[in-house]
């Protein structure tokens, strides 16, 4: 069974909207985005053709959404990098929840301990099936001070974190996101190798009604890592995010896409699978 939460944020510490739901949740208040101008993507690549390929496409697959969307690609094998709005901040919903587990494993990685039986439950839980009181546990264990290192350590200056227990109103940037992928997927002094396999292999193991988003149109035989995040406020309407990371088909790259200012949930899952979709394709094509 997933973990089911309300549709909308109350006050309470455990935020809502899926920030843990493993469905899609009806809209309860829905908010009309005003129509965002024609954002302005930046790419670059070592490989011939491809920035400008993928800044067209990004922008093409763009065209006519409402609200604000950031995005942020990097691709090691063709050092590739585009991005969008990389410092425009946004609540980060359930995506944090990678930005806790990484917590839990650089603070544990300090004293040479593995993770307690409850701590790995906890993180599977909260990773794999978007559980927001396994997030609350872990948050409340961890504590300011500790989640505030890791994010100086990672060199994650843009993100904030929320405070009096609402971890879901982080405020997070797709600059900051990106740089949390990177620590995930190649070798650093932040995380060890085994913590980031592990968070490889829980965010690899996300059910399947929560594997939308960034994944949208990767390839056959391309390892999918994925984590999404949604919630509906009373200004901006809904957020809905998605970072992933994938591997094969000879490249290695990581996709953010942040949205808020979405009239309902499907339409932000729709506007991040749009851009994904031409991402994959572009660089498949490479």
């Amino acid at each position: 069974m997933t973990h089911r939460t309300s549709g909308i944020f109350r006050r309470t510490r455990v935020i809502g909207a899926g920030i843990g739901a493993g469905m899609l949740i009806p809209l309860v208040a829905a908010v009309a985005p005003a129509a965002a101008a024609t954002p302005t993507v930046s790419c670059t690549s070592a490989k011939a053709g491809l920035a400008t390929k993928l800044k067209r496409d990004i922008t093409a697959a763009l065209a006519n959404r409402a609200g604000t969307v950031a995005v942020g690609l990097y691709d090691r094998s063709t050092k590739t990098t585009c991005s969008l709005r990389s410092s425009t901040t946004y609540d980060s919903a359930s995506v944090v929840k990678v930005t806790v587990l990484a917590t839990l494993l650089w603070d544990a990685k300090k004293t040479n301990r593995f993770l307690t039986q409850r701590e790995a439950d906890l993180s599977k839980a909260m990773i794999t099936k978007s559980d927001n009181a396994a997030t609350t546990a872990l948050w409340r264990q961890l504590g300011m001070t500790k989640i505030k290192g890791f994010l100086t350590a990672a060199g994650m200056t843009q993100t904030k974190p929320g405070v009096d227990g609402y971890w879901g109103l982080t405020r997070i940037t797709v600059r900051d996101e990106q740089r949390l992928l990177a620590l995930t997927t190649a070798k650093n002094s932040v995380l060890s190798d085994n913590s980031r396999a592990y968070i490889l292999k829980l965010m690899g193991q996300v059910i399947s009604s929560q594997r939308w988003g960034t994944p949208a149109g990767a390839p056959s035989g391309v390892a999918v890592h994925v984590k999404n995040g949604w919630l509906s406020r009373a200004t901006l309407g809904w957020r809905v995010h998605s970072v992933g990371t994938f591997k094969g088909g000879g490249h290695d790259y990581t996709i953010t896409v942040l949205t808020h200012g979405n009239s309902n949930m499907q339409y932000g899952v729709n506007t991040i699978q749009a851009v994904a979709k031409v991402i994959h394709r572009d660089l498949a094509a490479s």
